[in-house]
Parts: C-alpha cells; sequence; structure tokens
C-alpha cells in the first residue's frame, strides 16, 4: 500500500545517506553470505526481476553492494542507478541493464586502487533499481567466501572477506540471509559457523537451502523429505530454513513479467515433484511456507516491514537526538564565525589557545598519556629516522647503541630521556683516548717553569678536559640535535591533546 511504500522509501533514503557519510543507524536491514558459487548471484537477480551476468564479472566480490529495489508500477523497464561514493545523489540510469554488472566491477576496481590497491573495502557500492517487478526491499550483498585467492591477489584476500562479511553481519539490527548449496548437510556445511560467531542461536538468521531442485533428485520416499525438510539434529530447536530453486540459464535475456513466470514456473514444478515424484509427497502443512522463492520473498517483505514499524520509534529519537546536537554545534560555529570580526575576541582566543598549548606541552614533558603514544609517539628507530640526526661518532657497528625501551612508541619526557639514556650508553661504549708519553712530557715541561709545585696536576688536569672534549664533544652534538627534534614535536604533541581533551581544536 502507500503508505509501506512510503515507508520503506524514507528508510531506503536515510540509509544511502548513512552510508555516503558513514553513520551508522539501527535501520532495519538483510544481509546475504554464503560461499562464492552458493547461488547468492541467482537470488538476488530473481528479487530484482531481470539477469545483469552477475556471475560473467564476479560482481560484488570484493566490495559489499547495497541493493535497494524499488517497486515502481510505472517502470516497465529497470531503472538501475548507482550512488555517487562521496555523496547521497545517484547517477544517471545504467543502460541497458546487462551493463550494469560491468559499471560495478568498474567502481570496485576504481576504488581500491584509490586506497591504494588493496584487495577488498568495506564500505558499500549502493545500487538502486526502480523496476515494476521487483519488491520494496534492500539487500546487503556480502563478498562470497572463498578458500583460495585469485591469481594475483594477496594470499591473505581469503581471512580479509570473512573478517569484513563477519562485521557486515554483527549488527542486531541486521536480519543475516544464509545461503547454502542444498547438496550440502548442515552438518558438513563449510560457511554456517562463521553465522554463528555472529549469531550463535540464529534467532536472526534465515538459512536458505538453494538450487533445491538438484536435491530433490535424491528423494524417493516421503520420510526421506520431510527428515530433510526439518533440518533437525543438528540446527538449533525451532530453525526452519527455506528451500529455493531458480530458473538455469535456459532464462538467457528474459525480463520483467517472462523472468518472474520463468520463477514462478520453477516454484511450481518443485511442488509438482514433491507431490507426484516422490512417493507419498510430503507434509504440506508443515513445511508448505518453506518451499519455493515465492514463500521467502513474502516472508522477507513482511518481516522487513514489521521491522520498519517496530523500530521507527527509535531510530526517530535517535535522529531528533542527532539532529539537536547537529544544530548545537552549528550554533557555536556561527558564534565563532561571527566572533571572526572582532580583533579583541581573536587576540583574547589565541592567547587562551597559547596558553594552553604552552599547559599541554608542559603536561607532555611530566610524562601525561595523551595523545595516545601508540598513534603518536615513535620507537628510537623511528625518531632517529624522522630526525635526520646522523649516528653517534666514534661507535662502532655503524654508530648505533641499543638504548633501553627501543621499541616503545614514546613522546614527550618519555622520549627525551630515552635520547639520554642512549648518550650514556654511547658514550660508555668509547674508550677513553690515551696520552701519549710525548704529549704528556711537551706538556708537563712546558708548563713547570713558573708554576712550582702542584704543576703536575694542573697539567694532568688540562690534558684530561681536552681528552673529554675531544671524545665527548661529537657526541653531545649529536645528542643536542636529537633532543631539540623530541623538543620540537611537543607543539604537534600540544595541538593534538588540546583538541582531544576538550574537542575545541584551534580557534577559528
Amino acid at each position: 500500500n502507500a503508505q509501506a511504500k512510503a515507508q520503506y522509501n524514507a528508510y531506503a533514503r536515510l540509509q544511502a545517506a548513512a552510508t555516503a557519510f558513514g553513520e551508522k543507524l539501527p535501520i532495519p536491514e538483510i544481509v546475504a553470505i554464503g560461499g562464492q558459487s552458493d547461488g547468492k548471484s541467482s537470488l538476488l537477480e530473481a528479487f530484482l526481476g531481470f539477469r545483469f551476468n552477475v556471475r560473467e564479472v564476479e560482481m560484488g566480490t570484493r566490495r559489499p553492494l547495497m541493493l535497494q529495489m524499488v517497486h515502481d508500477p510505472t517502470a516497465t523497464e529497470p531503472r538501475v542507478m548507482l550512488q555517487d561514493e562521496d555523496s547521497d545523489e545517484y547517477g544517471t540510469p545504467i543502460t541497458p541493464e546487462t551493463a550494469v554488472a560491468e559499471a560495478v566491477k568498474e567502481r570496485t576496481e576504481t576504488y581500491l586502487k584509490k586506497l591504494g590497491g588493496v584487495a577488498v573495502s568495506s564500505k558499500p557500492i549502493v545500487m538502486k533499481a526502480e523496476f515494476a517487478y521487483c519488491p520494496n526491499l534492500t539487500i546487503i550483498d556480502t563478498p562470497g567466501f572463498i578458500m583460495k585467492a585469485r591469481q594475483g591477489e594477496p594470499e591473505s584476500t581469503p581471512s580479509e572477506i570473512l573478517s569484513m562479511v563477519k562485521e557486515l553481519a554483527a549488527p542486531p539490527n541486521r536480519i543475516i540471509l544464509f545461503l547454502q548449496q542444498s547438496s550440502v548437510e548442515w552438518c558438513s556445511s563449510l560457511w554456517l559457523h562463521v553465522v554463528q560467531e555472529v549469531d550463535p542461536s540464529l534467532a536472526r538468521t534465515l538459512l536458505v537451502a538453494s538450487k533445491f531442485d538438484n536435491r530433490l533428485k535424491e528423494f524417493a520416499n516421503r520420510w526421506e523429505v520431510d527428515r530433510y525438510l526439518s533440518a533437525s539434529g543438528f540446527l538449533p530447536p525451532g530453525t526452519r530454513p527455506f528451500f529455493v530453486a531458480l530458473p538455469k540459464e535456459r532464462g538467457g535475456a528474459a525480463v520483467g513479467a517472462d523472468f518472474r513466470r520463468l520463477v514462478e514456473d520453477t516454484d511450481k514444478d518443485v511442488l509438482e515433484t514433491l507431490r507426484t515424484t516422490v512417493e507419498g509427497g510430503f507434509d504440506e502443512a508443515a513445511f508448505g511456507d518453506r518451499v519455493g522463492f515465492s514463500q521467502l520473498r513474502t516472508y522477507l517483505e513482511k518481516e522487513l516491514g514489521r521491522r520498519y514499524r517496530e523500530s521507527a520509534p527509535g531510530i526517530l529519537s535517535l535522529l531528533e537526538r542527532r539532529a539537536a546536537a547537529a544544530s548545537a554545534e552549528l550554533a557555536a560555529i556561527d558564534a565563532r564565525v561571527a566572533a571572526v570580526g572582532d580583533i579583541s575576541t581573536q587576540r583574547r582566543e589565541a592567547m587562551q589557545w597559547t596558553a594552553q598549548i604552552v599547559d599541554h606541552a608542559v603536561s607532555i614533558l611530566e610524562g601525561a598519556s595523551d595523545p595516545d603514544p601508540s598513534t603518536f609517539g615513535q620507537t628510537t628507530d623511528e625518531e632517529r629516522g624522522s630526525s635526520g640526526v646522523g649516528p653517534w661518532p666514534g661507535v662502532a657497528v655503524g654508530g648505533t647503541v641499543i638504548p633501553p625501551h627501543c621499541d616503545l612508541r614514546l613522546h614527550g619526557g618519555a622520549a627525551f630521556e630515552r635520547t639520554l639514556a642512549e648518550l650514556q650508553a654511547a658514550a660508555l661504549s668509547l674508550e677513553f683516548p690515551a696520552a701519549s708519553r710525548e704529549k704528556v712530557a711537551n706538556v708537563l715541561l712546558g708548563s713547570s717553569c713558573g708554576q712550582g709545585a702542584g704543576a703536575s696536576a694542573s697539567v694532568a688536569e688540562g690534558i684530561a678536559r681536552s681528552a673529554v672534549q675531544a671524545c665527548m664533544g661529537p657526541l653531545l652534538d649529536v645528542a643536542c640535535d636529537r633532543l631539540a627534534y623530541v623538543l620540537r614535536r611537543l607543539f604537534e604533541l600540544a595541538v593534538a591533546r588540546a583538541r582531544l581533551g576538550d574537542g575545541s581544536g584551534a580557534p577559528a
């Protein structure tokens, strides 16, 4: 009805905007997961009402696809649009519909290259499809699980996909649609354990046994069918899977009414086989509402509509709170912008900011733990490289010494003390230079005239002082440069600490 359609459209727009701007809202959503060959692509095409060669280009295998289906009775041909990567605007419709998969593939490759050539990304591609033969439904299609990376991909790709899919399925507002080929028993499933890690009781998971027509050939008697459909013995009590078969490739380029007819005929063929080919048929009262794509589609539409109605008050309240916070932030920005023209205000804020930075710098020197050392600190090697200061002169093994805590990321006072410890280690590694007899004799005899008693002690002190200056002077030069680098970083650290501490940032 019109109210349900308006409700769905509002959620779809909100969902698209949240995705574009990186927001997380508890909107009821469906996330489809499964192995790469378990039939997710065919299921999506059945919902859409047309084929778009999804398997030929492996669409969506490296990025999630948020598929927003909008039932529009006036759209006799599919209108498919991709949302811009960094806004909630949609591009022009893609024609023909068979070009959709190539457009998604190109969008995926472009974005992954932008990230530095990574293999996968969790940022969804948002695709809107308006068509007279699709329901009002949004499904997030996830990359299919794989056992081995494709040629040219990092070996870590399978584990990265696994982690990404688990993250996408984890939010409690999401219905998990898990597909597995019907030829595989639930107890032998390769990927069911992944679902149970995020939904142990399968309370928000719909299990779908795909390619059910392939399994039908194995049934001869009613008790075999009923036992299989009950899925008892391994799955949690009360779990009721759906059993779906979809048209084979014989459908070709069927679209709209023709494609829907193929899907409906496949459902009829499955039921006819269960009723007439299997001896005794099957318990249709118990399992009839779980057999066929049409049953799955009807269930998802009703379930998502129910969750939309139940979640509306909470989401509205959340949006009102965020709107109020955004309004307050905008008001504060307006006030600061208005104060830009007031020189006295600028002077006062600059003085306050300077005093704040000085206080933070002192605190960091005294051992403050903020900003986070794991992010803003440096190891000894990182500090040496960033400072551009050369090695310790006179020290063996390339002028390198290993001070205590050299592998820890430190900043401020801690980094200062570690550098002093490094200086001490460098000094202790040197041998005090010996003075030759000729040098001692030359200085002693030359200085003895007119000095009388005590001349020897004075000469020895002079020789020692000269040796220390020659030995330690270069070390002290390096130490001063390194310590100066540690102190220069205090401004950057103090600014970061100020922003973390009160969120005010620098004055306008």
